[in-house]
């Protein structure tokens, strides 16, 4: 392990210059893991291990100061929240990798013809794929870095990871703490802007992982075709929560707006909307008043509240909702006496009822604290209307089991939960990505190790097999085929 810094970084608000810097570091950087690798292409479970463990321990030690870089960014935000997510979080996935490395790493059997392959040892053999890359957002900083970052050092390779230039605090303090923990031949942190964020799609990596929106996805999937890099796009999407016939509760109303309320909205799989009965949009709206005068009755003054990331991100939230106010929406206050805080970015969460679908925030993710109400007169209405935009991350629906499979089995999503949202998210043994416009692979536990590691077919050929068969002459060949057809 080493004590000094080996991060290749440019300042938080990079000029032309600071990136170009930083974009000659990083070749160098790539370099370097790449011969590193070669010299060490199939590290042992004892290293693997030896690295996983100390993710856990850079965790546990680096925890307040994590606290702190996630408040400063973001101008508030929940303390217990970044310990929740962004710390336990990781030492629960790298714990549950350890668990199960063994089992992971232990090739896979698979079956030949004895008439034609004899005793031969047929088996999927997983290896490191090598140098990956990997673009985080701002939204989980910790999450969405170390997170993949164990998949990729369970798997066995090495990684580059460039954190958002949204969140420098975080960014700067993730590039300490990786050089502290590990050699700069085995993981390493470039910060920059967008010109370093365009370099690093442009590398030959073994394979690229982006964390982002559809737009920056689909230029980061140009550009790592040139080299035919192999990519994992997690894209986010528009979330929809259905509430059934019946399924209005007080509970069910609790699962989506505290869900809502994480980062204040700012998840990708956060509820975007939710579809409720027509004849019980106006319950929804007093549940709804009911639960936050209940439970979190001062939540934008309140600790609980994150802060919006910046001042833009601000602006185009109020923008949403003024467009809504102008188009003649019903915008609802659940929070009484809700206020904006621009010092620390903080905002109420309101709802608006009924928007039309050329609204702005019916057609972007919203990704703050605006939660759109849609009625519906029938479940297929519903469904059809989520089955004619993209594909989401996440699709969460609230109602008996037998109705909740109709919508599952109708509807295509990267994940689903039933009764409850997003807790899909939070299971390090489950996949989670996306598919369509929502994104491409999966990271997690058993997925995420394979999803860097390369799947090679081994055959070990012993003795009585027909081998020969395949090759010239075919005269035998030709007898076994008229034997087969008969």
């Amino acid at each position: 392990m080493t004590k000094f810094d080996t991060s290749i970084r440019a300042p938080s608000q990079p000029s032309i210059s600071d990136d170009t810097a930083a974009i000659a570091a990083l070749h160098t950087a790539f370099a370097r893991q790449k011969a590193a690798f070669l010299e060490d292409p199939q590290p042992d479970i004892a290293v693997r291990r030896s690295n996983l463990a100390a993710i856990i321990d850079m965790m546990i030690r680096y925890r307040q100061r994590i606290v702190d870089a996630m408040h400063a960014d973001f101008g508030h935000h929940p303390a217990p929240e970044t310990d929740l997510i962004e710390v336990l979080g990781m030492v629960g996935r790298a714990q549950h990798a350890l668990d199960n490395l063994e089992s992971w790493m232990a090739p896979q059997r698979r079956q030949g013809d004895p008439a034609l392959f004899g005793d031969a040892a047929i088996e999927i053999r997983y290896q490191p794929k090598g140098v990956i890359g990997n673009i985080s957002p701002w939204n989980f900083p910790f999450d969405l870095s170390v997170g993949p970052l164990i998949d990729i050092l369970a798997a066995g390779n090495r990684a580059i990871l460039k954190p958002s230039d949204y969140t420098p605090a975080c960014a700067d303090l993730l590039a300490e703490m990786i050089a502290e923990t590990f050699e700069p031949d085995l993981v390493t942190v470039t910060v920059g802007g967008v010109d370093l964020a365009k370099a690093f799609s442009t590398l030959r990596w073994d394979h690229l992982l982006y964390t982002g929106s559809p737009a920056i996805g689909r230029e980061i999937m140009i550009a790592a075709a040139h080299n035919l890099v192999p990519v994992t796009l997690e894209l986010g999407g528009k979330c929809p929560a259905i509430l059934t016939e019946g399924a209005l509760d007080e509970s069910a109303v609790e699962s989506i707006l505290a869900t809502k309320l994480l980062k204040n909205g700012q998840m990708c799989i956060s509820v975007d909307h939710v579809f409720v009965p027509r004849g019980e949009v106006g319950r929804f709206v007093e549940l709804s008043r009911q639960w936050f005068a209940r439970h979190v009755p001062d939540y934008s003054r309140g600790p609980d509240c994150t802060g919006i990331i910046s001042d833009r991100h601000m602006d185009r939230i109020e923008a949403m909702l003024s467009e809504a106010r102008s188009a003649g929406c019903d915008i609802i206050e659940v929070e009484e006496g809700g206020v904006s805080d621009r010092t620390t970015r903080r905002m109420p969460l309101v709802l608006v009822l009924d928007p039309g679908p050329d609204l702005r925030l019916m057609r972007e993710e919203i990704f703050g604290p605006i939660l759109p109400v849609i009625g519906y007169d029938d479940l297929d209405d519903a469904i059809a209307d989520i089955n004619a935009g993209e594909r989401p991350l996440g699709i969460y629906v609230f109602g008996e089991a037998e109705i909740a499979e109709t919508v599952l089995k109708c509807t295509v999503s990267g994940g689903a939960v039933v009764n409850s949202c997003a807790v899909h998210g939070a299971i390090p043994d489950l996949p989670f990505g996306g598919i369509g416009s929502s994104g491409m692979g999966r990271h997690h536990g058993l997925e995420g190790f394979r999803e860097f590691s390369n799947p090679r077919g081994v055959v070990v050929r012993r003795t009585q097999d027909e081998f020969l068969t395949f090759c010239p002459p075919f005269a035998k060949a030709a007898a076994l085929v008229e034997n087969a057809l008969r």
